[in-house]
């Protein structure tokens, strides 16, 4: 670790810096308004032009605006350091991670008779920059709310952009390819039906992550780390001018966030390259987050589930034991009489159990196995679900025995209905319970309008609750798989045992409703993915939704050897095998490359890749020699060669090449499969043949000592 300190005072030229391999350039200045600004550029290339910072407030008791820090500042003090360092992930796509960047701090005071002090932070790495505000202790601020941001990121043309639209509530749209001239989030957001709480802000508006591509060849990212205490940032589109502007996610009366000094928001952060696959690679985010609050980590383990969850949504069984009508009768649950359809009762339980036992599958998700289900969706309720009282179908005590002696691990789940305050109430109840029960690992859901109403799953509200739950997981040595969360900002290196989040249109849609596009997954790590990983639900086999409901027309928009490829190239130390125990029962040769890939890796080569295209991504297993490799593409059929030159030189490997069988695509015998078994070293390349919507899945496993 090196750090050099320059400090000077009232500085009014610009001030640089660039990353230490000197290929970007940061500039940082004050126009004669006092107007902070900062540019930035990428191998003399200019990425963003001049762009202004900074920030309204009100003081927190009255409501009233204090002088605007975006103007009338001037320069105190600036500080720059240097920092290298090596950490270690507790899982993730590589065993080292490399923190190397130059810091630069320029100090800032409003010249008004309050003289309210704002720090600016940048750091500038070799994939990009990270910057963020601090707001240190001071005499004439103390508690405060920030009614504006004004960050902005002034871009130099009407570049290529993937992105979906700006929503306080939801993730779960078809990613969009346009010019930013042609974004219309209103429009397209009235595409997206199947979810009830959308909440457009703006056709102008779209979220974060935002990938752009520039017409010389640049990749820019635009994204924000350490989301902390502070609402999400969606971005606001000047059409003519390509001025995009943060807007932050409101509380129920207008307000973005309340602040107490000393206060910092997360990092805004630029990743920038001329090579797609740098993009995929960065490290940016991660390393602008916090190192582990937990200390013992020797309990978050990185694994594979099964579900009582995929029969749900393609209509053979329901989460709810009985209906509301039987409950409204009744009155009474034990006197309901169950419907004959609820799949999470003890012994169809039992039977994922015995599948994932046979196979090596660490644990079973379990929906719909607590009463409340019969009597939430859609209705906005407080008090639905306790978390602890289990349907009279559903026997914890034996479940609990029988998965103990099969080997396997019982997944919880806790729909809190987006009522957050109902959930908090319990929650100290329900993980007692888990721990008691053998539970290690919870998936939590908030589908809905969040109660307290007003607030937004994008709001600091529901960002402090997030992280809350997080941490109260870790103190129960709890795993925990968020689901309808805000994005994710790489808040999982904090709290390791944060293994993933949904934040995007997962795989269900495919089983009721158009479906997800075929370059659907060529774009999500580009954009969702680059905040940390998904819970994307892949490797369905049963591809054609007329095999469950022969009134069903929709297909899922990928081949099955797609399906293989996602579990490599969508990084994640939990993914589920999400299709049925009698889809795989069919397909067992196809299954062994589930069995077989695993969930957290010491190293990964990011070989080629195009947003909205393809990706192929090799990957070598933790603590092992073996490697697997996932190649995916859009709607075309695309032929590519596979350089193994990242073996190791010393070894012979057997390669077992799962492609898309001849004549198919996502259209036309999308579950037909080839499976070949050749000697490979680092030295062989192989031929692949991608059909449309398709993709290869490989695994290399090292022969011999």
């Amino acid at each position: 670790m090196v750090a050099v300190l320059l400090q000077t005072f009232c500085f009014a030229q610009e001030i640089k810096t660039t990353s230490p391999n000197l290929q970007f350039s940061l500039t940082f200045g004050l126009s004669n308004k006092g107007e902070p600004y900062y540019a930035l550029s990428f191998k003399n290339k200019t990425v963003i032009e001049n762009s202004f910072l900074g920030f309204d407030i009100k003081e927190i008791f009255t409501n009233k605006l204090l002088p605007s820090l975006k103007e009338n500042l001037a320069v105190i003090e600036v500080l720059k350091t240097s920092y290298k360092n090596t950490w270690q992930p507790v899982w993730g796509d590589r065993k080292n991670i490399v923190d190397n960047h130059n810091q630069l701090i320029v100090k800032l005071k409003q010249q008004t008779s309050d003289s309210i002090e704002l720090n600016i932070v940048f750091r500038v790495f070799d994939d990009g920059v990270g910057f963020r505000y601090e707001f240190p202790q001071q005499k004439n601020l103390n508690h405060f709310i920030v009614s504006q941001e004004y960050s902005q990121f002034n871009l130099t043309n009407n570049h290529k952009a993937f992105w979906i639209p700006g929503d306080y509530n939801t993730n779960e749209y078809q990613p969009n390819i346009s010019t930013l001239s042609n974004v219309n989030a209103v429009e397209k957001s009235k595409e997206a039906t199947e979810i009830f709480t959308r909440t457009v802000i703006s056709e102008n508006a779209v979220q974060t992550p935002l990938m752009l591509k520039t017409n010389d060849g640049l990749y820019i990212n635009l994204h924000e780390a350490a989301l902390v205490n502070y609402p999400a940032m969606h971005l606001e589109i000047d059409k003519t001018e390509f001025n995009l502007k943060a807007h932050l996610v409101p509380d129920a009366v207008g307000n973005k966030a309340y602040l107490q000094a000393p206060a910092k928001t997360p990092w805004r952060t630029i990743i920038v390259s001329d090579k797609a696959t740098d993009i995929l690679a960065s490290t940016l985010i991660l390393n602008l987050n916090e190192p582990s609050a937990i200390k013992n980590t020797s309990w978050i383990k990185p694994q594979k589930m099964m579900g009582v969850w995929w029969e749900m949504h393609v209509g053979t069984g329901t989460w709810d034991y009985t209906t509301s009508q039987e409950i409204n009768i009744n009155k009474n649950l034990a006197n309901a009489k169950p419907h004959g359809k609820h799949s999470a009762n003890t012994s169809n339980v039992k039977k994922y159990i015995d599948f994932a036992s046979k196979h090596g599958i660490d644990g079973i998700l379990v929906e719909g196995w607590n009463v409340g289900w019969e009597d939430w969706f859609g209705k906005w309720k407080e008090n639905v679900f306790d978390f602890v009282t289990p349907y009279p179908d559903f026997n914890v005590e034996e479940l609990k025995q029988y998965a103990k002696k099969k080997n396997v691990k019982l997944i919880m789940h806790h729909e809190t209905s987006a009522s957050v305050t109902n959930y908090e109430r319990y929650l100290d109840t329900a993980l007692r319970f888990m721990k008691n029960n053998g539970y290690d690992v919870v998936k939590t859901g908030y589908v809905g309008y969040i109660i307290p109403r007003g607030e937004h799953h994008d709001g600091q509200f529901m960002v402090n609750h997030f992280n809350r739950v997080a941490q109260k997981m870790a103190e129960h040595k709890i795993m925990l798989d968020a689901h309808e969360p805000v994005r994710p900002t790489g808040m999982h290196r904090t709290y390791p045992n944060w293994l993933a989040c949904e934040a995007a249109r997962g795989m269900e849609f495919n089983a009721w409703s158009v479906g997800n596009n075929p370059n659907h997954e060529t774009i999500l790590p580009f954009t969702r993915l680059m905040g940390g990983p998904m819970d994307y639900t892949p490797g369905i086999f049963e591809l054609n939704m007329s095999y469950w409901d022969k009134n069903k027309t929709n297909t899922i928009h990928t081949t099955l050897a797609k399906q293989l490829a996602l579990y490599v190239v969508f990084c994640s130390p939990i993914q589920m095998a999400a299709d049925l125990p009698e889809s795989y029962e069919k397909r067992l040769d196809a299954f062994q490359f589930i069995k077989d890939v695993a969930v957290d890796w010491d190293e990964s080569k990011y070989l080629e890749a195009e947003p909205g295209e393809y990706i192929t991504i090799a990957r070598k297993a933790k603590n092992k020699s073996n490697w697997f490799l996932g190649a995916i593409t859009n709607e075309k059929a695309r032929a590519t060669k596979i350089s193994l030159d990242f073996l190791d030189a010393n070894k012979t490997y057997e390669a077992t090449i799962y492609a898309d069988a001849p004549n198919t695509s996502y259209k036309t015998n999308a579950d037909k499969y080839v499976i070949t078994k050749i000697k490979v070293t680092s030295k062989s390349i192989l031929d692949v043949a991608l059909a449309a919507g398709g993709g290869c899945a490989i695994s290399i496993m090292a022969l011999g000592k």
